[in-house]
């Protein structure tokens, strides 16, 4: 097996429109969460989200160029560019037929969808429908397009495993490398949910907060009051290669990924297993293919994402898995971002990689009274950062379905 390293990233987010911005806003603790400016909430529960500020695809985009793209794309191809500058890539000096790109996506171009349904209900049933309907609304076009404008021939698709969709695919890809069948890949995810169709559905399964009276804290994960998640959208991008094919280019290496875990709660439609089966088998296959064992971790960024079920559950899980006291510290960065469905696990890749280089425990920001169960328990980190020496970071995600995925990074040593 190879050993995979990361050499770029790129990230668009409610919190800051590059990685340095999102990690300055991580540690100073900083909320994305503000009213929706898309769309009247007039008759809508929850009025208010984490969404992507002053975001301008101009310096990336040719005008013509932009109407091709739901903004869930835009968003991916924006921050691939800042990834492959990060990682300071050639793509014509490499073998562009050994990189690939796999992307996760859990909603796709739902605005355009919403737009196009809307045009068609107001002609009376005439259908007028835009050429770029189809390829603009399907969740694989990211992948597809950040191929094609890098002429990269490599493994392409997207996974849609819905809130692991794009830890899965840092998964798939560290894969996918380590197994010799590619030399690089361009990972990650993106999404951009907060459209009418999305609140309106959330509100209808009770997922989301109604703290619209202060809506600042209303992700507030672990929470004995919390009310439900705040939506979030972006996009985060990893450049992940092989150790000797980074050596051979002179890459910078940032970091290693040394382990993945895949697994399903096999329980229920929308809830998680309410003793977290799932996510301990995904951690413990995460520790197990990095060759550790859980006291080495040292920050665990949870999926918390601020529901009242799903918390408990990874408390316990994570309880299961390592234990009262824990060496690790636990944050959730999602009571700073909210929840991008199929893009958080590539923010939250980011925040982890970002905590190895650092040694910072990027804080979880909002939460007042832990569980009781759990509050003694654990480092929840609560409030700020904390400075400590981070070898190992672990990022865990859950989706509808009973999706479950755990990726370990590691500091790099040679």
């Amino acid at each position: 097996m190879k050993r995979v390293v990361v050499t770029g990233l790129g990230a668009v987010t409610p919190i800051g429109n590059n990685v340095q911005e999102f990690w300055n806003s991580l540690i100073n603790g900083v909320s994305g969460a503000a009213p929706i400016t898309r769309f009247d909430t007039t008759q809508f529960k929850t009025k208010f989200a984490c969404e992507v500020k002053n975001f301008d695809a101009s310096p990336i985009f040719e005008k013509n160029e932009i109407r091709k793209y739901d903004l869930f794309t835009q968003y991916a191809l924006y921050a691939t560019d800042e990834a492959v500058k990060n990682a300071n890539i050639d793509f014509d000096s490499l073998n562009k037929n050994r990189i690939g790109v796999i992307w996760g996506c859990g909603d796709g171009g739902i605005s355009t969808f919403e737009e196009q349904i809307g045009e068609y209900k107001l002609g009376n049933g005439t259908p007028r429908f835009s050429p770029f309907f189809i390829p603009k609304r399907i969740v694989n076009i990211a992948s597809g397009v950040i191929s094609i404008k890098y002429g990269l021939r490599g493994i392409n698709y997207t996974t849609a495993a819905a809130c692991s969709a794009s830890n899965t695919a840092i998964i798939d890809a560290f894969n996918y490398i380590r197994w010799g069948k590619a030399d690089m890949m361009i990972t990650g995810g993106s999404e951009a949910s907060v459209t009418e169709s999305s609140i309106g559905g959330f509100n209808a399964s009770k997922a989301l907060s109604t703290l619209n009276n202060d809506y600042s804290k209303a992700s507030r994960p672990f929470d004995s009051t919390r009310d439900g998640f705040v939506l979030g959208e972006g996009a985060g991008v990893v450049i992940l290669e092989s150790y000797e094919h980074a050596i051979k280019r002179n890459a910078v290496i940032l970091a290693e990924i040394v382990g993945g875990g895949l697994a399903a709660d096999a329980y229920h439609l929308t809830g998680t297993h309410p003793e977290g089966e799932g996510a301990v088998l995904g951690m413990e296959l995460a520790l197990e293919e990095a060759g550790i064992s859980p006291d080495q971790i040292d920050y665990i960024n949870a999926h918390a994402t601020s529901t009242p079920t799903g918390d408990l559950s990874e408390l316990k899980a994570v309880e299961k898995v390592f234990g009262i006291n824990p060496n690790a510290n636990i944050s959730a960065t999602k009571s700073m971002t909210g929840h991008l469905l199929g893009g958080a696990g590539a923010i939250e890749a980011i925040a982890c990689i970002k905590a190895v280089q650092e040694n910072i425990i990027p804080p979880t920001i909002n939460t007042q009274e832990a569980e009781p169960e759990f509050a003694d328990k654990f480092n929840l980190t609560l409030g700020k950062a904390q400075s400590r020496e981070v070898n190992y970071a672990m990022s865990n995600t859950f989706g509808f379905g009973g999706h479950v995925a755990s990726s370990i990074f590691k500091k790099f040593t040679e």
